[in-house]
């Protein structure tokens, strides 16, 4: 008998946490965050190599929509499992996140550094509006302030490509 006042531990399903832990990377130390980044980026960069020109953007794109979609639900079932509400080994939110960042991003190395960069200090600072999309119930609140700092960083690296300041 339980009782009514604690917590209910619900068991993670082994999907959810190859998922949210993006196979297993979130367990690094230090800094699980920079770690997931860090592997999106340099998985994304080995991806679009192999890819036509033509089908980087769209793909990229996809990924991060993907991404988005099935870490939401990853997120929601890892946060309950574990009892908390953002646990740092969850690192989806920043796949999903730097995916976003990397959107029609040449494949450059000065550009792949920018946006790592830019993605990481977006997600630490998290400018309005996403400190408040923390706000929002479990996985969604988890993994789209990433996506917010991802499109906040994407938004930077265009501007510098834009104005010949990376290449």
């Amino acid at each position: 008998m339980t009782d009514a006042s604690e917590p209910e531990i619900q068991r993670t399903p082994p999907w959810a946490t190859l998922v949210a832990t993006f196979f297993g990377i979130g367990r690094l130390r230090p800094g699980p965050g920079t770690w997931g980044s860090a592997a999106a980026v340099l998985l994304w960069a080995a991806l679009a190599h192999a890819l036509a020109p033509s089908l980087r953007t769209s793909i990229a794109i996809a990924l991060g929509v993907l991404v988005t979609l099935v870490g939401i639900p990853a997120a929601t079932l890892v946060a309950r499992g574990a009892g908390t509400k953002d646990p740092q080994f969850v690192v989806i939110d920043e796949v999903a996140g730097q995916l976003v960042t990397l959107v029609a991003v040449p494949l450059a190395w000065k550009s792949f550094l920018a946006g790592f960069i830019l993605f990481r200090v977006f997600d630490i600072v998290k400018p309005p509006p996403v400190r408040q999309l923390e706000a929002l119930p479990e996985g969604v609140g988890i993994v789209l302030d990433d996506v917010a700092a991802g499109l906040y960083a994407l938004g930077i690296v265009h501007l510098l490509l834009h104005f010949g300041l990376l290449m």
